[in-house]
């Protein structure tokens, strides 16, 4: 599972961005399509990153200031996570997997809540990071 909130972005960025290639395809199932097997292993990682996402976010913020801040997007992010991670079990569910399914996905405004909101952290933290002008 990874250990840093920067590892977890990575993780689920990069599945979302193998999804949109995944989905492109026209693929009736991921049986016997070598991009099939690197489907479920790319919605894996992203399961374990979602699944860690709640303890690396605690441990990015701590110490940051206004603190009430930080903690109530806790609570939009671990929703946000929640309602992904139940569409990425449920696709991995699936005995077959089709492009149209993970187009879906793709679509879903639960997986894009989730990118955006870590998209949102990642830009916060880089200009905290910087020094200031």
């Amino acid at each position: 599972m990874p250990d840093t909130l920067q590892q977890s972005c990575d993780a689920i960025e990069r599945c979302y961005e193998f999804l949109l290639a995944y989905a492109a395809q026209g693929l009736a199932g991921d049986a016997g399509a070598q991009s099939g097997a690197h489907l479920r292993i790319e919605l894996g990682r992203a399961e374990a990153a979602i699944a860690g996402l709640r303890q690396a976010y605690d441990t990015a913020i701590s110490g940051l200031e206004p603190a009430d801040r930080y903690a109530a997007f806790l609570a939009v992010l671990d929703r946000d996570a929640r309602e992904a991670l139940a569409a990425i079990q449920l696709v991995l569910a699936q005995p077959s997997i089709s492009s149209q399914l993970v187009d879906n996905l793709n679509a879903s405004i639960h997986l894009r809540a989730l990118l955006t909101d870590l998209f949102l952290i990642d830009e916060i933290l880089k200009l905290r990071a910087r020094p200031s002008v």
